[in-house]
């Protein structure tokens, strides 16, 4: 007896699909894979098989950055986000597993820092290109995963476990990260919304020997102030003691200014209901705290948080930015 072919137009089972353009990537033909990636998961999606589509993206992405394709790997990895919006999965401990894998794949590789005389400065052009287009295609990535989280049962603020993945990405892998304290900024929003002030503290102590000279203070400032704009006292005091421990224990020394002053006052000041030394210590080390812009908003929020006193205007400049980024205060 004839075996029974499939109907006109019915989708095979997602391992039929996953084989076949397995294959086709490792005879070589990324884009014509990647065309099929895209065209047999919206078919899944139409058909509202979303698990079997997010096995077919899941695959797709991983094998596509295991061969170096990280534009296409990041593409799908996208689309793997959008339909786990799709097929409404929850934010839990299975998804989160799978996001993980994904980012994983993502190359970690990197960029020489400093130049020598007999540099190939053609290569290093082209190290510090693919670079970026790492940097971005896995913040691209990991920021659609983050608003999907904070839509799908993870805190309002986005899963922290994700938070923390694009933080070390940023953080170890962008080629800007020299001395930019900028993008510091960048890293250091994401690293608050994470669940390790540890790691936090580890990137500030590696930053401290990068950054400009005045710099170093600044970029401990601004980490502590931003746990404490979101009411986080508790690890702000964690990551300062850690930032003393590390330093301590590489032999070199923490930043002797008003401004880590100012900080140490800060923390025992909020410890208690003291609204009139808070805005007695903002005023003796304004001229500290004038040093960037930023932290007078986040003093602003934290007056807020700690002691009920309401903003006059939303945060501006550089913060601002970064809160509207991309809808909201979630990503970066």
């Amino acid at each position: 007896m004839a075996r029974e072919r499939p109907k006109r137009g019915a989708l095979p089972p997602a391992e039929e699909t996953i084989e076949k353009l397995g294959k086709t990537i490792n005879d070589g033909n990324h884009y014509g894979a990647q065309q099929m990636y895209k065209s047999f998961s919206a078919r899944y999606v139409s058909a509202e098989r979303y698990a079997e589509a997010l096995d077919i993206l899941q695959s797709g992405a991983c094998i596509q950055l295991k061969h170096g394709q990280v534009t296409c790997g990041a593409e799908l990895a996208v689309l793997f986000v959008e339909t786990l919006v799709k097929g409404k999965f929850p934010c839990n401990e299975e998804t989160l597993d799978r996001i993980r894998e994904i980012y994983k794949m993502f190359p970690q590789i990197s960029v020489p820092q400093k130049l020598e005389a007999d540099d190939d400065m053609e290569k290093l052009s082209e190290a510090l290109g693919a670079a970026k287009t790492r940097v971005e295609g896995c913040s691209s990535f990991l920021k659609a995963a983050i608003r999907w989280s904070a839509e799908s049962g993870a805190s309002s603020g986005g899963s922290p476990e994700i938070h923390e993945m694009l933080a070390e990405y940023l953080f170890s892998e962008s080629p800007e990260m020299t001395a930019a304290f900028q993008d510091m900024a960048r890293v250091s929003f994401h690293f608050v919304r994470g669940k390790y002030p540890e790691k936090f503290a580890t990137s500030l102590v590696n930053f401290m020997g990068k950054c400009y000279p005045g710099e170093d203070d600044l970029a401990i400032a601004r980490a502590v102030l931003m746990y404490l704009s979101l009411g986080n006292l508790k690890d702000a005091n964690y990551l300062m003691d850690e930032i003393k421990k590390q330093v301590k224990d590489k032999q070199l020394a923490l930043p002797q200014s008003d401004l880590i002053q100012f900080i140490i006052y800060l923390l025992q000041t909020l410890e208690r209901d003291a609204f009139p030394l808070f805005n007695i210590l903002r005023q003796n080390y304004k001229s500290s705290i004038e040093r960037e812009p930023a932290l007078e908003e986040l003093l602003d929020v934290i007056a807020e948080k700690f002691y009920g006193v309401r903003r006059r205007t939303p945060l501006q400049g550089m913060f601002g930015d970064i809160f509207k980024m991309m809808g909201g205060d979630v990503t970066a």
